[in-house]
């Protein structure tokens, strides 16, 4: 990445971060109207990227659908601090890859995605756990689940997040160069396509929602 296409990822970031916490904080209809704004979006990529591949197209959208109901019903349901807590979670997980994989490179993890680097995986690993623990330190008071969870258990949950984040990249990645995509649109300059960027999101939500929620409602009986 040039120096040019950099300060356009960073401009689009400084923009793009707040405006989306600003919907996340807000919660309500406003959120869903958001919410429904991107997911529109990415399914309109998704589409775009998996041309003439009939069954493809309606199982990614089925799980796109999903990982939207997901979303809506940790953010609403389970709530804002442990909802923010898994995109502090995600977020860190994606800056903490690219910043290792920039300054330590070394080998490739996988051809599927030629700039994803074993030391993207560790940076990715590293920063994740140590804002994901930051958050639960002194902003997961506010959540019953973040308050009352073993730190151990938060520790292994903050990995686990950022494993499916991670894995969550590779698949898109691999979908779009099956598809011969650099990026899966235009819309976000220096990123592409908000599948591009909430790759990793779309997939912990529903993971989240599907398998965490139910060992965290059973281990601490918080949630009605």
């Amino acid at each position: 990445m040039n120096n040019k296409e950099l300060q356009k990822r960073i401009l689009t970031s400084i923009i793009l971060i707040p405006v989306s916490f600003f919907f996340i904080i807000q919660g309500s209809f406003i959120f869903i109207l958001f919410l429904s704004l991107i997911f529109l979006v990415t399914g309109m990529e998704w589409l775009k990227m998996t041309k003439n591949k009939d069954l493809q197209r309606i199982l990614g959208l089925f799980f796109l659908f999903l990982s939207f109901f997901s979303t809506i019903y940790l953010r609403q349901y389970v709530g804002l601090n442990f909802f923010l807590f898994l995109i502090i979670v995600c977020i860190f997980t994606d800056i903490g890859g690219y910043i290792f994989g920039k300054i330590f490179k070394g080998s490739k993890l996988t051809k599927i995605s030629p700039k994803k680097t074993y030391s993207g995986v560790i940076g990715s690993f590293i920063l994740s756990l140590l804002f994901g623990l930051t958050y639960t330190k002194y902003l997961g008071q506010k959540s019953k689940i973040l308050l009352e969870t073993d730190p151990i258990f938060i520790i292994f949950l903050i990995l686990f997040i950022s494993l499916v984040s991670q894995i969550g990249d590779i698949i898109i990645s691999y979908f779009k160069r099956k598809a011969k995509l650099k990026d899966t649109g235009k819309i976000l300059p220096g990123h592409g396509g908000f599948l591009d960027r909430i790759d990793g999101i779309l997939f912990v939500m529903p993971i989240t929602y599907l398998c965490v929620l139910p060992i965290l409602i059973h281990k601490l009986n918080l949630i009605k």
